[in-house]
């Protein structure tokens, strides 16, 4: 029974495999998003547009906007779970493991379909995706 470790934030993501539940991991794949690092303002410069109010002088910015910063993390992450959504279905993992920054474990959460989320035996809100094999390992637990 394969299963599959991902180790990701919003600029970078590592697959990992392992065929055993006591094996070494694998890199599989490296996925870069280099936007993900880059400031609000190196990613938007525009302000959001301005609206007269229906009656009144009133001016007032027009609907929500959604941090340029956060539209790119979830912009990868969509790209992660299409990735890991078609590997689950091909059956290429049975299992899978999340290690994931805090901020973008959720965004993960939130693009997985409910098999591949079926599939998630382990969690663990860390940002590893800068460590060796060995470490990212020894944060996972003897038997996967």
């Amino acid at each position: 029974m394969t299963t599959w470790v991902i180790v990701a934030d919003a600029s970078r993501a590592r697959i990992f495999s392992a065929e055993k539940s006591f094996s070494a991991l694998q890199e599989v794949e490296d996925f870069s998003h280099p936007e993900g690092r880059l400031h609000e303002q190196d990613l938007n410069s525009d302000r959001p547009g301005r609206a007269y109010d229906s009656s009144g002088d009133g001016r007032h910015a027009m609907g929500k906007e959604v941090p340029p910063k956060k539209q790119e993390a979830v912009r990868f992450a969509k790209v992660l779970c299409d990735r890991l959504n078609n590997a689950r279905a091909t059956g290429v993992f049975e299992k899978l493991y999340i290690v994931a920054a805090p901020a973008f474990l959720g965004t993960l959460r939130q693009c997985m379909n409910s098999v591949t989320q079926k599939s998630i035996v382990g969690e663990l809100d860390k940002n590893l995706t800068t460590h060796d094999v060995d470490t990212i390992r020894s944060h996972l637990p003897d038997f996967l």
